[in-house]
């Protein structure tokens, strides 16, 4: 078996890149899709592929183009891209712990990379137990591979894309959505990250009509909360000394 803690940060980028394949597969239909419908929103090509490299966070793009489509004014656009990456935030607070030693180089590219896919990867190969300094290579490694991939999607999506009939309605979408469960369900090993997972699940269908897909906060704080709680109640509490 090979020693993590000796993997030189090339290794490190390699193994991250090579882990995030599968994950990387399901998103090329979501990001071709999103390139396919960006011109129809009213987006340039250059505009379009500006969002994938600078926003870089599919479901927030798709949310913005339905935006833009509807007529909705820049504010509003940019802060409902907000609202629905807010999510971030809770994927931030969970990588704190192995990054807070790190420069702050390293924590705004990590920042910037941050995304539900490379979020899922990684933080399985910080908390392994070996003292390896370089494991944010492999963070490197498997983001920058989701953002080369995102991008070349989006320009496959406003070329060839413009040539497949009705893309949309194809239900190519639903990679995605299958990759989404594949992460999450490695995660579901105790009883508080299974109730979190209903409770969101359940949550985000009853709560899909919300405008600028609001939903998505609501079922994502649940979750959250539910999560908490049943680990407050399951967490067998120190007896007080008298």
């Amino acid at each position: 078996m090979t020693d993590l803690s000796s993997r030189s940060p090339r290794q490190e980028a390699l193994a991250g890149a090579r882990d995030i394949v599968p994950l990387v597969v399901g998103a090329i239909p979501f990001g071709i899709i999103f390139g396919t419908l960006a011109q129809g929103s009213g987006l340039s090509f250059g505009a379009t592929i500006g969002m994938s490299a600078f926003v870089f966070a599919g479901s927030s793009q798709f949310i913005a183009l339905g935006l833009l489509a509807a007529g909705s004014t820049l504010p509003l656009i940019v802060l409902t891209t907000v609202v629905v990456n807010l999510r971030h935030m809770l994927y931030a607070a969970s990588l704190l712990p192995y990054v807070q030693r790190s420069s702050q180089r390293w924590k705004a590219v990590i920042g910037f990379f941050l995304t539900d896919e490379a979020f899922a990867i990684a933080i399985r190969r910080y908390v392994q137990p070996d003292p390896s300094p370089h494991k944010h290579w492999y963070y490197l490694g498997a983001a920058v591979t989701m953002y080369g991939n995102w991008i070349l999607c989006t320009w496959l999506g406003l070329t060839v894309g413009q040539l497949i009939p009705n893309a949309a309605a194809w239900g190519l979408d639903f990679a995605m959505v299958a990759t989404f469960i594949g992460m999450i369900v490695p995660y579901a090993t105790t009883r508080p990250m299974v109730g979190a997972i209903l409770v969101a699940g359940i949550v985000a269908v009853l709560a899909n009509g919300l405008p600028h897909k609001l939903g998505l906060m609501v079922a994502a704080i649940a979750g959250v909360t539910s999560g908490y709680w049943l680990e407050t109640q399951l967490t067998p509490r120190p007896k007080s000394k008298r």
